[in-house]
């Protein structure tokens, strides 16, 4: 792809309909859980990546048998049952961040010796408080660089500890990465989760997978017990499509003025961005959940006014509500994101700082923990600077399509979760 992408004006169509590829959150947890149980699991609705990839070299290279269909988006995958097959390797998890907190827990508490490598991106990425809850389980970790950080090794006889706590508030992913790992212990675990995230939806997706791939846990909220063992026999699981990379379409309908459909994505979905397209009902939109999947239908005026919001468990749409409420009539004040700018760049810094360049006054409140949108009715085009981050790249382009000049730098960094994004976008715009 061009170390460029120019983003030109929508067709002159009234409905939009798409299709997007599988949830990268929830194929990642189920190649995890397919590993862990005994016997062929079949994945369908396989999200293919450079997360994904990255996932399935990273279990490669721990001897599992699979089977890839990328054309069919399948995997099969032959569960072991809670063992590694290779106790000693190498793995590089990219910029995987599911990959590199699942697969630390997996490996600790499995039992091996490993090392443990990643991309530039993600050794900036923290690590530290899965590291300190590991060591404090009795699993020898050095780290090579950076304390805290990747690259490192690590050493495990399992773990010999019938509880742990976690924090969630870095990132809940620490929490998923223990939860369902769990069932390698013989008597189980008793997770207690900390901090202001313990009933978020990423959360919510792991439990209710767990319960889908046959493995048992009781409680809620802050204390849950997760059974010992894992379930055999063969298994086939459908992954739902990425509600993530619908929202970028969603957000097309307020910002255009158009009807858009997103092929099979429905509101009984576990992923936790479906309430981004509530969230776009608080502008006027209107929302219809049909056979082909859920519809959003413009406001009735044409225009539509800022709200007041808190993202907190749907913070990877904070890029994209940015650029919604840049073409409201009033301001937006977004909350609870102060951790978006510890994931794949400092997000809330890029929000502030690209949406200055196309000339809408932005900035931070509460200690760097929301942020403040003023529309600007002199908005224009500009080079917006992505940071290696698929969302920024895929937010931004939006604005392009309402306002001229836009170019998006470095584009294939999308191929983290979505490598066909501007195919897609191509596909609804008007030619050069």
């Amino acid at each position: 792809m061009n170390s460029k992408y120019t983003v030109r004006p929508l067709k002159d169509i009234d409905d939009i309909s798409v299709e997007v590829p599988g949830s990268k959150s929830i194929t990642n947890r189920a190649l995890l859980l397919a590993a862990m149980r005994a016997g062929r699991c079949e994945l369908n609705g396989v999200l293919f990546s450079d997360d994904s990839r990255a996932f399935l070299a990273c279990l490669k290279e721990l001897g599992f048998d699979l089977s890839i269909d990328e054309k069919c988006r399948r995997v099969t995958l032959e569960g072991t049952g809670g063992r590694i097959p290779n106790e000693h390797a190498s793995i590089n998890v990219g910029s995987a961040g599911t990959a590199a907190r699942f697969l630390t827990v997996f490996l600790a508490f499995a039992g091996g010796e490993y090392h443990l490598d990643s991309s530039d991106q993600m050794r900036r990425r923290p690590m530290e408080p899965l590291i300190s809850v590991l060591r404090s389980a009795g699993v020898d970790i050095t780290c090579h660089g950076e304390e805290g950080h990747f690259p490192f090794t690590l050493a495990s006889r399992g773990i010999g500890v019938s509880k742990l706590s976690i924090d969630t508030d870095l990132s809940s992913q620490f929490a998923s990465a223990i939860l369902m790992a769990s069932p390698l212990l013989k008597g189980g675990l008793r997770v207690t989760l900390t901090g202001s995230r313990t009933k978020g939806s990423y959360i919510g997706i792991t439990l209710k997978m767990l319960k889908q791939f046959g493995f048992e846990y009781e409680g809620s909220d802050d204390k849950i017990n997760v059974g010992g063992g894992c379930p055999s026999g063969t298994f086939s699981y459908d992954i739902e499509p990425d509600v993530s990379a619908a929202c970028y379409f969603y957000a097309m309908s307020p910002i255009c003025g158009r009807t858009v459909c997103v092929k099979n994505v429905h509101f009984d979905s576990m992923q936790g961005d479906i309430r981004f397209v509530r969230t776009l009902e608080g502008l006027g939109c209107r929302t219809e959940d049909k056979e082909a999947g859920v519809t959003v239908y413009p406001p009735a005026s044409g225009s539509y006014n800022g709200i007041d919001v808190n993202m907190q468990d749907y913070s990877d749409q904070t890029m994209t509500m940015a650029v919604v409420a840049a073409f409201a009539d009033t301001p937006t004040v977004i909350h609870g994101i102060g951790h978006i700018r510890l994931q794949e760049s400092d997000r809330l810094n890029a929000i502030i700082t690209e949406l200055g360049r196309l000339g809408c006054i932005c900035h931070a409140i509460e200690d760097n923990t929301g942020v403040s949108i003023q529309p600007s009715a002199f908005m224009h085009g500009a080079d917006i600077e992505t940071y290696e981050d698929h969302r920024i790249a895929m937010a931004f382009s939006l604005a392009g399509l309402k306002i001229p000049g836009v170019n998006i730098l470095n584009p294939g960094c999308c191929r983290k979760t979505f490598e066909d994004y501007f195919d897609v976008l191509d596909s609804l715009t008007q030619g050069q």
